[in-house]
């Protein structure tokens, strides 16, 4: 069997497809780095939906995610954009930890694992 990879770089890939299950990389924002928790939570989620669009796959398809917060106390303002994003009666199996994550500006990192459509 084959395995596909999206967004594949020397060190890394945003998301690896075996067996109709995609496998997505941590995203953290791109553009909103330093900005409110809730934007940055909102660009990381558009991020990966479209490599999930890109996969083959949707957020109605989420098996499971990971979030990683620079600062958990910070929880609600995330949880905010999440619960307006989250496909209802489609709500992944969720962990959310405190990390200290790998640039400062970086409040947010989402990773994810779904099924393809």
């Amino acid at each position: 069997m084959t395995i596909d990879r999206i967004g594949l770089t020397a060190r890394w890939c945003d998301a690896a497809i075996f067996n109709g299950i995609v496998f997505l990389a941590g995203h953290v924002p791109e553009q909103t780095e330093g900005r409110p928790l809730a934007e940055q939570t909102a660009e990381v989620l558009a991020l990966l939906e479209d490599t999930l669009a890109q996969a083959g796959s949707s957020k109605e398809r989420i098996l499971s995610v990971q979030i990683f917060l620079s600062d958990i106390s910070r929880i609600g303002e995330m949880n905010a954009v999440w619960d307006s994003w989250v496909a209802p009666g489609h709500a992944p199996a969720r962990a959310t930890v405190e990390a200290r994550l790998a640039s400062p500006g970086y409040g947010i990192e989402i990773t994810a694992v779904a099924a393809k459509i």
